[in-house]
């Protein structure tokens, strides 16, 4: 069985649990295998919270939750010092917190205050925290998966800039049709009759770490031809100066995206060429994940906004606009 039979069984094993949602599975595995962070925002209902659990189900991985609500401090995430007073005299142990697992859902991100979602920065982008002077190393397989509702606003913190721009893609999730509602129903339906039976469950599928990581190595090595990085770099520096392309685009946006939006297409698009079964990268790989990559790092203009515009407006017509190799 080869590494890609092995990630096409992850995601069928996550398609099972989740309908109608085919793309944001593939964004979960895509952000799994860039190795990145991902912020997924969605309505009440949607199934953020089941995907990500439904994932780390059929991989062997830790999982942690971590429900963020106001009350929350930093120490409750990445764990503290604690006294401890034995035979051996007294000492202070670090107790890891919540933060250190392999995959850690991030659930309602937005409901905890500043310094709390500061605490994830540096777990996020050096894959350590630092406690009392001390250094502690994450997993080797390590990502945060966070959620957040995009409409109730009252109470919550929103997400700095700084922190936005860590999260290798921001994953928005939409209602399902009527057709895949039903599937939904029968779906639940299913899993309750399944509950009260006294039957034991059936094991379910579990990848193996050593697949992410024999991914990540291919992927690693896949060619990316000078035109598509140009291409890439291309489209960021058209947020940064768009006067250039399009008088829409200079009157839309504000604020241009960072060198993380690069790196971001670069390695999403590496990934989504993977598992589409190619050892290249095309246009429609960039495109594909265009969106994700780029919504969360531009800033619009009041006018963009007082005209009902969104980021993903703004990313279309940059696709529109930017050359093709």
């Amino acid at each position: 069985m080869s590494v890609r039979d092995d990630i096409q069984a992850l995601e069928a094993a996550i398609g099972e649990s989740i309908i109608g949602q085919r793309e944001v599975i593939r964004r979960l595995l895509i952000g799994l295998l860039a190795g990145g962070n991902l912020l997924i925002e969605g309505l009440p209902g949607l199934a953020k919270t089941r995907a990500i659990k439904a994932m780390s189900r059929h991989l062997e991985a830790d999982f942690s939750r971590i429900q963020f609500t106001p009350d929350l401090l930093p120490s409750d995430v990445t764990g503290s010092e604690v006294y401890h007073q034995g035979e051996e005299g007294s000492v202070f142990r670090f107790h890891p917190g919540p933060l250190f697992a392999n995959l850690v859902l991030a659930d309602e991100i937005n409901r905890a205050p500043a310094k709390v979602q500061s605490a994830l920065l540096e777990a996020m982008e050096e894959h350590q925290v630092t406690v009392a002077g001390t250094t502690h190393k994450m997993p080797k397989l390590f990502m945060v998966l966070a959620t957040q509702n995009p409409i109730e606003q009252e109470g919550t913190y929103p997400l700095p800039e700084a922190q936005m721009d860590r999260f290798l893609m921001h994953v928005v999730i939409t209602y399902p049709s009527v057709e895949e509602e039903v599937e939904v129903i029968r779906l639940v339906r299913k899993e309750e009759a399944e509950a009260q039976d006294d039957r034991p469950a059936a094991s379910p599928v579990q990848i193996p770490q050593s697949a992410i990581f024999a991914a990540r190595r291919e992927i690693a090595g896949l060619h990316v031809a000078e035109p598509m990085e140009r291409y890439m770099a291309d489209l960021v520096c058209a947020t940064r100066a768009p006067e250039a392309l399009s008088d829409d685009l200079s009157r839309w946006l504000e604020l241009g995206a960072s060198p993380r939006a690069s790196l971001a297409l670069d390695r999403c698009s590496r990934a989504h060429a993977w598992l589409a079964g190619r050892d290249y990268v095309d246009p429609e790989d960039v495109q594909a994940i265009a969106h994700d990559a780029l919504r969360h790092r531009v800033g619009l203009t009041f006018e963009a906004q007082g005209e009902g515009l969104s980021a993903d407006d703004v990313v279309d017509e940059l696709l529109r606009c930017v050359a093709l190799p």
